[in-house]
């Protein structure tokens, strides 16, 4: 299964002196370990970047990403970004703009999205979108 992580996922794995032992922690490093795909995209390797204090924080995290798959959105993906966010607003789910597009680029690339934001599990409930839980490991 391959795999696109979430800023949440990542955030609590890389950017604190011993990640929580979470269900989605222990995963991403079990992931990692085995060498199974993981993939990403800007917006997210953004993210963690504009959280990270310490340079030496930044300095890994941009050596862990160099051997992850970067994504790079399309046009076509803003598009169907775009229609992925109205269609869950119409149900009441309210996606920001980046979760949006993760979710977006998780669909059109056919990957599981690790997550530790429950965002993504409403949306999934109208959207194509998949997200891990400890039932699909």
């Amino acid at each position: 299964m391959s795999l696109l992580v979430d800023t949440s996922v990542w955030s609590l794995a890389i950017s604190r002196d011993r990640p929580p032992e979470t269900a989605e922690v222990e995963h991403l490093a079990r992931t990692i370990r085995t060498g199974q795909p993981i993939a990403t995209t800007g917006l997210i390797l953004q993210e963690l970047l504009q959280g990270a204090v310490a340079t030496t924080t930044r300095a890994a995290i941009v050596d862990r990403f160099n051997s992850v798959t970067m994504l790079v959105p399309t046009t076509a993906d803003h598009i169907a970004t775009a229609e992925l966010s109205n269609t869950c607003r119409r149900q009441g789910v309210q996606l920001k703009p980046v979760d949006a597009l993760i979710a977006q680029l998780s669909i059109a690339h056919d990957l599981v999205l690790l997550t530790a934001d429950a965002d993504f599990r409403h949306a999934a409930q109208h959207v194509p979108l998949r997200v891990w839980s400890t039932s699909s490991s």
